[in-house]
């Protein structure tokens, strides 16, 4: 389900271009730009966000029921339209457990191509598939114990202990994000070349936003790592 919004966009032809913004700091080790197209106009961006949502969620709900047992594999696809977001993409739970994947208008407005919006869907339908905000919240509840445990035997009052758990709490949310984002991105990657579209030609993306590099904790991976992960998979297909 698409929210109404986009299609009023579609007709008025209102979605305005915007730059990807940026993620992290200035890039360690940046990834050469790769020439491409210039971003799509405003109705085309809408009609194929629509075009994309309508040929791939079927087949993410597929992978996820092949994948998974006793998961909602009922994906709500919407449009984040509250004015000034960033270009961004997010999988998140609705309060009955239905997956929400949702996408800024504009990230919607910054796609060359219907490739790189399959992509961007079919990796954050990925994150779902893989079970990874539960796992992101087990992390979290252990890093969280295990730092308070240690506040708690080196003498530490009640507000060092609940600053610790806290603290824990980040550091173990952070434990292994880049992971579950490579395994998005092979999963993206399976997911977008099933339905249709070129996974490679999808991920050029990458090389149009800041490179995290290898920040100690850092929730991305390298873009040359991401691309290398849609490379290799896409090679296995």
């Amino acid at each position: 389900m698409i929210k109404q919004t986009l299609w009023a966009l579609i007709a008025a032809g209102s979605l305005a271009a915007c730059d990807v913004a940026p993620v992290v700091q200035s890039p360690t080790a940046p990834v050469p730009a790769a020439p491409s197209a210039p971003a799509m106009s405003a109705n085309q961006a809408a009609r194929s966000f629509v075009r994309v949502v309508q040929t791939l969620e079927p087949v993410a709900e597929r992978e996820c029921r092949a994948r998974t047992s006793g998961v909602n594999c009922d994906f709500n696809i919407v449009v984040d339209d509250r004015p000034g977001q960033p270009a961004n993409a997010f999988q998140t739970l609705d309060k009955n457990g239905r997956p929400v994947v949702a996408f800024t208008l504009a990230l919607i407005a910054d796609a060359r191509n219907e490739d790189e919006l399959a992509f961007v869907l079919g990796h954050e339908a990925a994150h779902h598939i893989s079970g990874h905000i539960a796992r992101q919240q087990q992390n979290a509840v252990a890093g969280a114990v295990i730092f308070a445990g240690l506040a708690t035997l080196s003498g530490g009052g009640a507000e060092a202990v609940r600053s610790a758990q806290k603290l824990g709490a980040e550091v173990g949310a952070r434990s292994y994000s880049k992971d579950f984002e490579l395994e998005a991105d092979a999963l993206g990657t399976i997911i977008t070349k099933r339905a249709g579209y070129d996974p490679l030609r999808g991920a050029e993306f990458f090389t149009r936003i800041p490179d995290p590099g290898d920040k100690f904790l850092g929730t991305h991976p390298p873009n040359a790592s991401r691309i290398d992960v849609v490379r290799r998979t896409a090679a296995g297909l």
